[in-house]
Protein backbone atom coordinates (compact mmCIF):
# COMPACT_ATOMS: atom_id res chain seq x y z
CA UNK A 1 0.00 0.00 0.00
CA UNK A 2 1.04 3.10 -0.94
CA UNK A 3 1.99 5.22 1.74
CA UNK A 4 0.76 9.01 1.36
CA UNK A 5 1.33 12.35 3.47
CA UNK A 6 -0.77 15.15 2.24
CA UNK A 7 0.43 18.12 3.79
CA UNK A 8 -0.89 21.98 3.63
CA UNK A 9 2.32 24.07 3.37
CA UNK A 10 2.32 27.99 4.11
CA UNK A 11 0.63 27.81 7.13
CA UNK A 12 0.97 31.10 9.44
CA UNK A 13 1.28 33.02 6.67
CA UNK A 14 -2.27 34.27 6.36
CA UNK A 15 -5.27 33.62 8.64
CA UNK A 16 -7.20 31.29 5.83
CA UNK A 17 -4.18 29.18 5.45
CA UNK A 18 -4.49 28.55 8.94
CA UNK A 19 -8.13 28.18 8.56
CA UNK A 20 -7.79 25.71 5.29
CA UNK A 21 -4.99 23.25 7.71
CA UNK A 22 -7.16 23.06 10.99
CA UNK A 23 -10.59 22.62 9.01
CA UNK A 24 -9.21 20.04 6.40
CA UNK A 25 -7.27 18.20 9.43
CA UNK A 26 -10.32 17.74 11.40
CA UNK A 27 -12.18 16.51 8.37
CA UNK A 28 -9.43 14.23 7.40
CA UNK A 29 -7.85 15.08 4.09
CA UNK A 30 -5.01 16.47 5.42
CA UNK A 31 -3.00 15.21 7.22
CA UNK A 32 -0.06 16.93 8.09
CA UNK A 33 1.13 20.70 7.68
CA UNK A 34 3.83 23.57 8.63
CA UNK A 35 3.72 26.68 9.74
CA UNK A 36 6.05 29.67 8.64
CA UNK A 37 7.37 31.46 11.84
CA UNK A 38 8.31 34.46 10.54
CA UNK A 39 5.10 35.44 9.24
CA UNK A 40 2.19 37.55 10.48
CA UNK A 41 -0.05 34.84 11.24
CA UNK A 42 2.09 32.40 13.35
CA UNK A 43 0.81 33.10 16.89
CA UNK A 44 -2.52 32.35 15.69
CA UNK A 45 -1.93 28.88 14.74
CA UNK A 46 0.42 28.65 17.40
CA UNK A 47 -2.30 28.74 19.69
CA UNK A 48 -4.23 26.03 17.53
CA UNK A 49 -1.60 23.31 17.67
CA UNK A 50 -0.34 23.70 21.40
CA UNK A 51 -4.27 23.00 22.21
CA UNK A 52 -5.00 20.47 19.79
CA UNK A 53 -2.87 17.36 19.66
CA UNK A 54 -4.48 16.32 15.90
CA UNK A 55 -2.77 18.60 14.49
CA UNK A 56 0.31 17.81 12.99
CA UNK A 57 2.19 20.38 12.60
CA UNK A 58 5.84 20.88 11.76
CA UNK A 59 8.57 24.08 10.81
CA UNK A 60 8.34 25.05 7.10
CA UNK A 61 11.58 26.52 7.58
CA UNK A 62 11.68 30.07 5.66
CA UNK A 63 14.27 32.03 4.04
CA UNK A 64 12.28 33.59 1.67
CA UNK A 65 9.60 36.39 1.87
CA UNK A 66 8.48 36.61 -1.93
CA UNK A 67 5.32 38.40 -1.95
CA UNK A 68 5.24 42.19 -3.61
CA UNK A 69 3.96 43.83 -0.44
CA UNK A 70 3.56 41.43 2.17
CA UNK A 71 6.51 40.43 3.54
CA UNK A 72 8.58 39.50 6.56
CA UNK A 73 11.88 39.43 8.44
CA UNK A 74 14.00 36.82 9.81
CA UNK A 75 13.11 35.42 13.86
CA UNK A 76 16.76 35.78 14.52
CA UNK A 77 18.08 39.01 15.64
CA UNK A 78 21.18 38.20 13.08
CA UNK A 79 22.10 41.90 10.88
CA UNK A 80 23.00 42.43 7.61
CA UNK A 81 26.13 40.92 7.62
CA UNK A 82 24.22 37.41 8.11
CA UNK A 83 23.10 37.64 4.23
CA UNK A 84 19.69 36.75 5.51
CA UNK A 85 17.68 39.57 4.24
CA UNK A 86 17.56 42.10 1.22
CA UNK A 87 18.31 45.93 1.47
CA UNK A 88 15.03 46.47 3.43
CA UNK A 89 15.63 44.58 5.98
CA UNK A 90 13.32 41.49 4.60
CA UNK A 91 14.43 38.13 4.14
CA UNK A 92 15.24 37.33 0.09
CA UNK A 93 12.41 36.91 -2.42
CA UNK A 94 14.04 34.20 -3.94
CA UNK A 95 16.45 31.13 -3.12
CA UNK A 96 18.97 32.44 -5.61
CA UNK A 97 19.64 35.38 -3.90
CA UNK A 98 19.82 33.76 -0.47
CA UNK A 99 22.44 30.91 -1.65
CA UNK A 100 24.11 33.97 -3.41
CA UNK A 101 24.21 35.94 -0.20
CA UNK A 102 23.54 34.03 3.18
CA UNK A 103 26.37 32.69 5.68
CA UNK A 104 25.36 28.91 6.16
CA UNK A 105 25.99 29.88 10.28
CA UNK A 106 22.96 32.25 9.83
CA UNK A 107 20.94 30.14 7.82
CA UNK A 108 21.30 27.47 10.36
CA UNK A 109 20.87 29.65 13.32
CA UNK A 110 18.20 31.12 11.78
CA UNK A 111 16.05 27.75 11.36
CA UNK A 112 16.89 27.21 15.24
CA UNK A 113 15.65 30.35 16.15
CA UNK A 114 12.24 29.63 14.14
CA UNK A 115 11.84 25.88 15.85
CA UNK A 116 12.81 27.12 19.14
CA UNK A 117 9.78 29.51 19.15
CA UNK A 118 7.50 27.22 17.86
CA UNK A 119 8.71 25.28 20.50
CA UNK A 120 8.53 28.41 23.09
CA UNK A 121 4.76 28.85 22.19
CA UNK A 122 4.04 25.01 22.76
CA UNK A 123 3.68 23.24 19.42
CA UNK A 124 4.64 19.87 19.25
CA UNK A 125 7.07 20.00 15.91
CA UNK A 126 6.53 17.04 14.14
CA UNK A 127 8.76 17.53 11.15
CA UNK A 128 10.98 19.72 9.56
CA UNK A 129 10.00 20.89 5.85
CA UNK A 130 11.19 23.99 3.84
CA UNK A 131 9.54 26.85 1.94
CA UNK A 132 10.52 26.97 -1.70
CA UNK A 133 12.77 24.03 -0.99
CA UNK A 134 15.55 26.36 0.63
CA UNK A 135 16.71 24.03 2.88
CA UNK A 136 17.82 21.41 0.10
CA UNK A 137 20.68 23.61 -1.32
CA UNK A 138 23.62 22.29 -1.75
CA UNK A 139 25.43 24.74 0.72
CA UNK A 140 23.98 23.71 3.49
CA UNK A 141 21.24 20.40 3.04
CA UNK A 142 23.81 18.73 5.63
CA UNK A 143 23.02 21.30 7.98
CA UNK A 144 19.34 20.79 7.52
CA UNK A 145 19.22 16.97 8.24
CA UNK A 146 21.42 17.36 11.52
CA UNK A 147 19.22 20.41 12.73
CA UNK A 148 16.48 17.81 12.71
CA UNK A 149 18.56 15.29 14.27
CA UNK A 150 19.92 17.37 16.89
CA UNK A 151 15.99 18.29 17.70
CA UNK A 152 14.62 14.37 17.10
CA UNK A 153 12.55 14.80 14.31
CA UNK A 154 12.15 13.98 10.54
CA UNK A 155 13.45 16.27 7.39
CA UNK A 156 11.49 16.38 4.33
CA UNK A 157 14.03 15.01 2.04
CA UNK A 158 13.66 12.96 -1.43
CA UNK A 159 16.91 10.57 -2.56
CA UNK A 160 17.28 13.24 -5.65
CA UNK A 161 17.06 16.54 -6.86
CA UNK A 162 14.56 14.99 -9.49
CA UNK A 163 12.36 13.19 -7.32
CA UNK A 164 12.00 16.72 -5.10
CA UNK A 165 8.87 19.02 -6.90
CA UNK A 166 9.60 22.69 -5.64
CA UNK A 167 13.46 21.80 -7.29
CA UNK A 168 12.81 24.73 -10.00
CA UNK A 169 13.79 26.98 -6.52
CA UNK A 170 16.45 24.86 -5.58
CA UNK A 171 18.95 24.62 -8.03
CA UNK A 172 19.46 26.06 -11.92
CA UNK A 173 20.12 23.41 -14.27
CA UNK A 174 23.40 24.03 -14.50
CA UNK A 175 23.61 23.52 -11.08
CA UNK A 176 21.70 20.68 -10.44
CA UNK A 177 24.17 17.54 -10.83
CA UNK A 178 25.35 19.19 -7.51
CA UNK A 179 22.74 20.12 -6.27
CA UNK A 180 21.72 15.99 -6.59
CA UNK A 181 24.47 14.73 -4.97
CA UNK A 182 24.54 16.80 -2.25
CA UNK A 183 21.13 15.76 -1.93
CA UNK A 184 22.13 11.95 -2.01
CA UNK A 185 24.76 12.57 0.50
CA UNK A 186 22.03 14.20 3.13
CA UNK A 187 19.79 11.68 2.47
CA UNK A 188 22.08 9.01 3.10
CA UNK A 189 22.43 10.56 6.67
CA UNK A 190 18.72 10.91 7.30
CA UNK A 191 18.02 7.50 6.53
CA UNK A 192 20.87 6.19 8.64
CA UNK A 193 19.71 8.69 11.36
CA UNK A 194 16.08 6.62 11.04
CA UNK A 195 14.20 9.19 9.01
CA UNK A 196 11.73 8.11 6.18
CA UNK A 197 13.33 9.38 3.09
CA UNK A 198 10.41 9.92 0.29
CA UNK A 199 10.34 8.31 -3.45
CA UNK A 200 8.38 11.51 -4.09
CA UNK A 201 7.67 14.94 -3.38
CA UNK A 202 4.50 16.06 -5.61
CA UNK A 203 3.68 20.05 -5.26
CA UNK A 204 0.70 22.40 -6.07
CA UNK A 205 0.92 23.73 -9.83
CA UNK A 206 0.46 27.43 -9.16
CA UNK A 207 0.37 27.87 -13.16
CA UNK A 208 -3.25 26.87 -13.74
CA UNK A 209 -5.04 29.36 -15.23
CA UNK A 210 -8.50 30.06 -12.96
CA UNK A 211 -10.46 28.86 -16.23
CA UNK A 212 -8.51 25.53 -16.06
CA UNK A 213 -10.30 22.94 -13.56
CA UNK A 214 -8.06 21.18 -11.05
CA UNK A 215 -7.68 17.48 -11.70
CA UNK A 216 -5.74 16.06 -8.57
CA UNK A 217 -7.46 12.87 -9.09
CA UNK A 218 -5.06 12.38 -12.42
CA UNK A 219 -2.10 13.61 -10.44
CA UNK A 220 -2.47 11.24 -7.52
CA UNK A 221 -4.48 8.33 -9.36
CA UNK A 222 -1.53 6.69 -10.74
CA UNK A 223 1.16 7.18 -8.22
CA UNK A 224 3.76 4.43 -8.18
CA UNK A 225 6.18 5.16 -5.35
CA UNK A 226 5.79 3.52 -1.72
CA UNK A 227 6.17 6.48 0.44
CA UNK A 228 4.98 10.13 -1.41
CA UNK A 229 4.46 13.85 0.21
CA UNK A 230 1.89 15.71 -1.52
CA UNK A 231 2.68 19.69 -1.11
CA UNK A 232 -0.57 21.23 -1.03
CA UNK A 233 -1.31 25.03 -0.20
CA UNK A 234 -4.78 24.88 0.61
CA UNK A 235 -6.21 28.62 1.88
CA UNK A 236 -9.38 29.43 2.60
CA UNK A 237 -11.03 32.69 0.77
CA UNK A 238 -12.86 35.36 2.36
CA UNK A 239 -12.46 39.26 2.86
CA UNK A 240 -9.90 40.10 0.24
CA UNK A 241 -6.76 38.42 2.30
CA UNK A 242 -4.90 36.42 0.33
CA UNK A 243 -6.66 37.22 -2.81
CA UNK A 244 -4.70 40.72 -1.93
CA UNK A 245 -1.66 38.95 -0.74
CA UNK A 246 -1.30 36.70 -3.98
CA UNK A 247 -3.81 38.19 -6.64
CA UNK A 248 -2.19 36.23 -9.86
CA UNK A 249 -2.66 32.89 -8.19
CA UNK A 250 -5.24 32.85 -5.40
CA UNK A 251 -7.16 30.82 -7.14
CA UNK A 252 -5.05 28.16 -7.05
CA UNK A 253 -5.20 27.93 -3.41
CA UNK A 254 -8.49 28.39 -2.99
CA UNK A 255 -9.88 25.99 -5.35
CA UNK A 256 -7.57 23.42 -3.01
CA UNK A 257 -9.75 24.49 0.36
CA UNK A 258 -12.79 23.81 -1.60
CA UNK A 259 -11.76 20.72 -3.52
CA UNK A 260 -10.41 19.07 -0.35
CA UNK A 261 -13.47 19.83 1.97
CA UNK A 262 -15.94 18.02 -0.29
CA UNK A 263 -17.29 14.72 0.47
CA UNK A 264 -16.42 13.50 -3.07
CA UNK A 265 -12.79 13.75 -2.90
CA UNK A 266 -12.30 12.42 0.72
CA UNK A 267 -14.77 9.01 -0.53
CA UNK A 268 -12.04 8.95 -4.15
CA UNK A 269 -8.98 9.13 -1.18
CA UNK A 270 -10.56 6.56 0.69
CA UNK A 271 -11.20 4.30 -2.34
CA UNK A 272 -7.77 4.43 -3.45
CA UNK A 273 -4.83 2.18 -2.34
CA UNK A 274 -3.24 4.46 0.14
CA UNK A 275 -2.34 4.55 3.65
CA UNK A 276 -2.65 8.26 4.51
CA UNK A 277 -0.04 9.24 6.89
CA UNK A 278 0.58 12.20 9.33
CA UNK A 279 4.40 12.58 9.68
CA UNK A 280 3.85 11.93 13.56
CA UNK A 281 3.05 8.44 11.60
CA UNK A 282 6.86 8.21 10.34
CA UNK A 283 9.05 9.55 12.76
Amino acid sequence: MIRLVIHADDVGMCHGANQAFVELSHFGTITSGSVMVPCPWFTEIAEAAANDDSLDCGIHLTLNAEKKHYRWGPVSSLGPSSGLVDEHGYLWRDVASVRQNAHPDAVEQEWRAQIDRALDFGVNVTHLDAHKGSALAPEWCDRYVAVGIDYGVPVLITDSLAAYGPRRHVASPEEAQAADEAIQSAAATARAAGMPVFDSVLETDFSRPPQQPADYQEMLGSLEANLVFCAFHPNAPGGGEVEIIEPGTFHVRTHEYELFGTEAWKSWLTDQPYQLCSMADLA
